[in-house]
């Protein structure tokens, strides 16, 4: 027979509770603590969201709309009027009282509107790359803000554990001046280091703030909602030698305006090409009214109420001063275009160059800068060792001092430094691998394995 116990049953739901309370703090905090935002949703967001894509894609739809406008030269325009009289007409006054009238013209043969033609769907195609320019160059500023942020993250965890490090070593450093060991200016010193270490922290969270608003005018998302995720960032690929170049959109977009300015300035010098006239057509139908007016009393016959006339006209210049200035005009901006490509063309080459370079020297720094962190790894664990089993020199006049117990916290505060400073070269060295990729037309193979994280 199972005897009923209080003792047991209060314990029971005081374990419960506790683990109700817990689960509940628990759910709290997640819910509270913003999420982790991956590289591609930034990318992704700020090609969608960007000032500079949107006002490319702006241009595309201006220039889709010029280039229909240039054709619908060739298709015939309607249009409808009416005449109607507000008064009785008094006398004769030379013009056909009409009650409406249509209106029919188109152009059927112009060499000059061919070539514009040609001209406007030159400058699609320069607009369409002038969005993929300003889409890989948002993509660039958003993975390297993306990834500045996310290193600067790093540093400070590091930099918190040196300030850690640094107050204990104040503490020992107060003691040790408290008791006559060491002198005053050991502890100034130590107090000195903690407020430099918090100093270069201030600094870091200033800087991971000023990233966070830019990425947030990029993205259009809170400041605060930013939480980077390091797994999301993919290895930037080390490139080696010259690999094969590739034009760059913005590269292709000049060299396409210039091709439109080019055509529009042949289309202009046409125009004053009598070999290469310009035909039209037209027609006109008119329904006329004897009402509120006598016009028949001016005309041999009767006024006939439907009329149609139609006809082509062509057009030879001779002589036009006008013209010849505006095709001067336009072939000095062809110039002008041409040589803008060729000096962008010539600045991305002169581009790569200096970030060839410059990688093999930032390479080389992070190198660098990994080898002395490994090196404050070892003096880190030298000096631990030596402050647990002494030095092994005896005690002897001629042997070396003991190491201070400060000696530890200096040691984890040079390794964490070392460790910082490891990540700031790393993260240069991946800037100027993606301005080399950009430059090298390969910006794309970056975004390509962006989708597939």
């Amino acid at each position: 027979m199972n005897r009923y116990r209080p003792g047991k049953f209060v314990k029971t739901w005081r374990r419960m509770s506790t683990l109700s309370i817990g689960g509940f703090a628990l759910l709290a905090a997640s819910v509270s603590a913003p999420a982790q935002v991956s590289l591609r949703t930034i990318v992704e967001l700020a090609q969608q969201k960007s000032t500079a894509v949107r006002i490319a894609q702006a241009d595309v739809s201006r220039a889709s709309a010029q280039e229909k406008e240039s054709r619908d030269a060739f298709i015939p325009t309607l249009s409808f009027g009416s005449g109607l009289p507000a008064f009785p007409e008094v006398g004769f006054t030379g013009a056909l009282p009409t009650i409406w009238d249509a209106n029919v013209q188109s152009l059927v043969f112009s060499i000059q509107q061919i070539r514009y033609v040609q001209a406007a769907r030159a400058g699609i195609k320069a607009a369409q790359l002038s969005l993929k320019d300003a889409q890989e160059q948002v993509a660039l500023d958003a993975s390297t803000e993306y990834i500045e942020l996310d290193t600067v993250n790093e540093e400070m965890q590091a930099a918190q554990e040196q300030e850690s490090d640094a107050a204990k070593m104040v503490a020992i450093e107060q003691q040790r001046t408290d008791a006559g060991v060491d002198p005053l200016i050991d502890l100034l010193q130590a107090k000195l280091t903690a407020a430099q270490l918090k100093l270069n922290r201030l600094h870091m969270e200033t800087r991971a703030g000023v990233l966070e608003k830019e990425l947030s005018a990029l993205t259009a998302l809170p400041p605060a909602s930013i939480v980077t995720d390091h797994s999301s960032i993919p290895e930037v690929p080390a490139i080696t030698g010259v690999p094969p170049q590739q034009p760059t959109p913005g590269v292709q977009a000049a060299q396409m305006l210039a091709l439109s300015k080019e055509k529009v300035a042949k289309g202009d010098s046409e125009r004053r090409n009598w070999l290469f006239p310009q035909i039209s057509f037209g027609a006109l139908y008119n329904r006329n009214t004897t009402l509120l007016n006598d016009i028949n009393s001016f005309y041999r016959r009767p006024l006939s109420a439907n009329n149609l006339s139609s006809g082509f006209n062509i057009q030879l210049p001779i002589f036009d001063e006008s013209i010849r200035d505006k095709a001067q005009e336009s072939a000095a901006d062809a110039l002008r275009a041409r040589v803008e490509a060729e000096q962008a063309q010539r600045q991305n080459d002169l581009a790569i160059v200096q970030l060839n370079r410059t990688i093999r020297e930032l390479d080389v720094q992070a190198e660098v800068a990994q080898l002395k962190q490994q090196i404050a790894g070892e003096q880190l664990k030298a000096v631990m060792s030596q402050l647990e089993l002494g030095n092994g020199a005896g005690s002897g006049a001629a042997a070396p001092p003991q190491l201070s117990p400060e000696a530890e916290q200096q040691a984890l505060i040079d390794e964490r430094q070392k460790y910082m400073d490891s990540l700031d070269a790393g993260f240069e060295l991946n800037k100027a691998r993606l301005n080399l990729l950009r430059s090298l037309g390969h910006m794309q193979d970056w975004l390509n394995e962006l989708h597939t994280r």
